[in-house]
């Protein structure tokens, strides 16, 4: 287990937050990349296993899909040559802008996998409820988190099964041969969802969930010394960010000039 399982579920929504708000305030490619580096090196110090090369060849395919459209619709000067044809033309502009997404967007990826497997439903529950969020909420806020878990298991298991079955493949046949295999695996997974609603409710109910103003803990998260650094050390990157980012352009608008 690496250190990041031990920081306080409200240091790590901090981490959360300030690295959403510096993912999408960045617009200069560079300091996109160094900041999705930042994140890839977290990610390798945090002992996350990384996604799979299916995973990483779907993602590849996003991205090319992206680029690709902001090279062509994207409006701007410089026409990426000899690449010309007629009304239509691919413009440098949009390609910069369609790798920006693509960073924005890989950061965003490995930024709440960090977060979610390394923080337990419990304890985010239990930071969210001393920060003063109802614990009804910070209920519901986690449970969501558990059902994104359980779907991608309920969702293999019907694979499995149909493969047992000789049914269609995801990975292999024609286009129509997938969307007729899809279509097979989303009416099992409703049915699914709806059966583990209903327990849940149930299982509220018999524990009279929700019937006080106030629940105590069994565990409530504390803040500790190495918490208040991680904070601070998040604070001074993020605010050397912005300053890499802006500061040239808040010069220069106090300097008048």
């Amino acid at each position: 287990m690496s250190f990041f399982y031990k920081f306080d579920p409200r240091a790590k929504l901090f981490f959360v937050m300030a690295f959403t708000i510096l993912i999408f305030f960045i617009d200069k490619f560079f300091i996109s990349v160094c900041l999705m580096f930042i994140l890839f090196f977290i990610h390798l110090a945090a002992k996350i296993p990384f996604p799979g090369i299916k995973n990483i060849r779907n993602l590849s395919l996003l991205a090319l899909l992206i680029i690709c459209m902001q090279t062509l619709f994207v409006s701007g000067n410089n026409i990426i040559n000899p690449f010309f044809f007629g009304m239509i033309s691919l413009k440098w502009e949009g390609f910069y802008l369609g790798l920006l997404i693509i960073c924005r967007l890989v950061s965003i990826l490995i930024l709440f996998s960090v977060f979610s497997k390394t923080t337990s439903p419990y304890s985010l529950a239990a930071a969210l409820n001393t920060l003063g969020l109802n614990y009804r909420a910070a209920f519901t806020i986690t449970f969501s988190f558990n059902l994104v878990s359980h779907f991608r298991e309920e969702a293999f298991a019907v694979m499995d099964a149909q493969k047992l079955r000789g049914m269609g493949s995801l990975e292999k046949g024609s286009f129509h041969a997938r969307v007729k295999a899809w279509s097979g695996i989303a009416l099992p997974l409703m049915l699914g969802a709806m059966r583990k609603a209903q327990n849940s409710a149930v299982a509220m109910d018999s524990r009279a969930f929700g019937a006080y103003k106030s629940r105590t803990w069994l565990e409530k998260p504390k803040m500790k010394a190495v918490d208040i650094v991680f904070i601070f050390f998040i604070v001074v990157i993020a605010a050397g960010f912005l300053f890499l980012n802006y500061g040239k352009d808040f010069w220069i608008l106090c300097s008048g000039k």
